[in-house]
This record gives structure tokens, sequence and C-alpha cells, in this order.
């Protein structure tokens, strides 16, 4: 373990230089790990496992045909390495459930009934774990429990992996049956492509999780987005310019500061009205939005955001019900004026990215 300095709290985090990539294959040498579902998170961490040569089968249901499609387009072979749910749980002694949370309720049963003793059940969201009175899922007392949560979308882990870097992941042991939990997590964790792991609990990852995702990371991004872009608008600024002062200079320039080096370093970056316009009213919009947080982290604790997901991902509709959010998002003026300044961008650039991807394929391995 690494101990880092975090803003002047101290914490433990693994990287690959404690825990190498061979250490990791001699974990699970004997290990057949079988990613159930093939929608968000199942595609990159079951590619990025298999390029890095450990022993992966995929389970899907067939009638999500998209996703049967997808994994075979990916290289998955019916009857060899892609199977239905329940076979490859069966065949499987880590069983990975990266189906949506609302779907571990239905395929939790077969799962159940499959497991062996000494299977471990690992988990990139505490979701069904945490919240087990309102989605049943509770695991036998003779199987791992572990979890490894990368800090990103499945296309980005997968994306991070072909360029040879990682996305962040926080891991968690919920029970350790075994006496290997924690190596065998840790040998996930770095088998997925991870770029560092940070520990947690079940409960303080989904808490944080389900914040993060209605605040800054999307719900909170897309609605002061938003508010900001009408605004200009209804004072007569036209939507080219109201989205490129809204979206494309925060995406294309400022944000990529902020990775670099900070927010600090950011501002250092910007011209001196900027920096003293944004100083000043950060506070205003902390103090304006903070209640909101506050009410949102509770619903979250209470379990009423997750009674919202269930009820809601649940019904027989809610793909088409999601199809027609989407839509209405997608074919707002906003986005209509997103899709016309992202045509603009020089062709140029795109193929650059394209040839970077393409060019380093094999660097997800060491």
């Amino acid at each position: 373990m690494a101990r880092i300095d975090f803003g002047g709290v101290k914490e433990d985090v693994v990287t690959r230089n404690e825990f190498s990539m061979s250490k990791a294959r001699r974990v699970l040498k004997d290990e057949t790990i079988a990613v159930i579902g093939y929608g968000v998170q199942g595609p990159a961490q079951a590619l990025n496992l298999k390029d890095n040569g450990f022993k992966v089968i995929v389970g899907q249901a067939k009638t999500f045909r998209k996703d049967w499609d997808r994994a075979r387009k990916d290289g998955w072979v019916p009857g060899k390495t892609l199977f239905d749910i329940k076979e490859a749980a069966q065949r499987g002694t880590v069983i990975q459930m990266l189906v949506t949370d609302a779907a571990q309720m239905t395929v939790w049963p077969a799962i159940e009934k499959r497991l062996q003793p000494g299977d471990a059940l690992y988990f990139s969201h505490g979701f069904s774990v945490v919240y087990k009175k309102q989605t049943r899922v509770v695991p036998p007392k003779d199987v791992d429990v572990i979890m490894v949560a990368p800090k990103g979308s499945g296309t980005s882990v997968r994306r991070n992996f072909l360029a040879g870097c990682g996305i962040n992941s926080s891991y968690a042991v919920f029970q350790d049956a075994t006496g290997r939990a924690r190596e065998r997590c840790l040998a996930l964790g770095i088998g997925v492509g991870s770029g560092y792991l940070f520990p947690t609990t079940f409960e303080q990852e989904v808490y944080s999780d389900l914040t993060g995702e209605r605040g800054v990371l999307m719900g909170a991004l897309a609605g002061i987005m938003e508010a900001q872009y009408d605004t200009l608008r209804r004072h007569g600024h036209s939507p080219s310019e109201a989205f490129n002062e809204t979206v494309e200079e925060l995406t294309q320039s400022l944000i990529r500061l902020v990775d670099e080096n900070g927010m600090d370093w950011m501002f250092s970056n910007c011209s001196a009205t900027a920096q003293r316009g944004a100083l000043d009213w950060k506070p205003k919009f902390r103090n304006a939005v903070l209640p909101v947080f506050k009410d949102l982290y509770q619903r979250v604790k209470s379990g009423k955001e997750t009674e919202r997901v269930i009820t809601a991902c649940g019904k027989k509709n809610y793909r088409h019900l999601l199809d027609k959010e989407l839509t209405e998002l997608r074919h707002s003026e906003m986005w209509r004026a997103g899709a016309a300044v992202r045509a603009l961008r020089p062709a140029e650039k795109a193929k650059s990215v394209t040839r970077t991807t393409r060019g380093v394929k094999g660097r997800g391995k060491n």
C-alpha cells in the first residue's frame, strides 16, 4: 500500500507498483470470471480482463438482443465464452454482477442457486447489498462478497485502458468467507485496468455514488448548463454563442486545465476579469446549492432514491420511456446547437484522437 496525503488527510491506496499485473494473474490463475450483463460496465471490464490474460466468460440474456449481438461482435463466442446468465453463473468461480441495479433483483434468484462455497460475488456498486430490504439480494455466508467500483462510465474504463492509463476505482470487502477476499478483490481491480484503488465500504460507495450522479457529475451539471443557456438565449444571444459559452469552452478548454493541475491552475490561466468574477460568484453558487445537496444525501441514505430507481426502472416499458426522455433532451435547442458545434470542430482533431486510441491498443497490459 502507498500512504498518500489527500489535502491534509492521509489515505492508503493500492497502485500497480504494490499490486502488479503479474501478481493479479497469480491470484486469479485458477479462477473463471463470469461477467453477468453486457450493457454498460460489462463490456469494458470483460474485455479489459481478457486482454490482461484472465479467463473470462460472459453471461447475457438472449432476450436483450442488442447486448447479446454486441457481445458476439466483440469476439465472445456462444457456447465457449458467451452463455446465458444461468450457465455463466454455474461455470464461474468469480461472479461479476454487472447488470443494472434494477435488473439484479430479477436475476438474483438464478445467481444465488448457482453460487458454490468459496465463490466470489463481485459488484461494481453497493446498491443491491446495502439496500437489501428493497432488493432482497442477501449473499450466502459461504462466499466472498467484494466490490471494485470504477469512477467512470464503461466507455471511459475501456478508452482509458486502450490509452495505456486507467480509471481510478474504489474497492471494498463486504464478506470474507475464504480468507482470500481482499487479494481477489485487488487482483480484479488491477485486472479491469484501475489507475489506483482506494478503500471504501459498500455503504460509503453507494451513498457517494448516488449523490455524485444526481449532483455534480450528471444531474447538477446538466441543470446548471440549461439554466445558463436559457438565460443567455432570453437576453438575445445566439444559440452558437450561448452553447459555446456554456458547454464548449468548459469541455474543450477549462475542464482540461482543471484535470491537469486543479481549479486554481485553471483560474490562474484565465483572464483577471474571469478570475475575479469566478472567485466572487463561487460562494454564491455554493450557498445556493448546498441545501439541495443536503436534501439529496438524506434521500440517498434513507433509501428514497433507491425506491425511485427500483419503481421507475422496474416498469416493463421503462426503456421506451427512457428513450423518450433522452430524445427530448437530444432534440432541445441547446443540444441541437451542440451537435452543430461539434460538427464544426476541425476534422484533423478527430482523426488525431482516433489514431492515438488505435495506436496504443496493447498498452493496458503490464
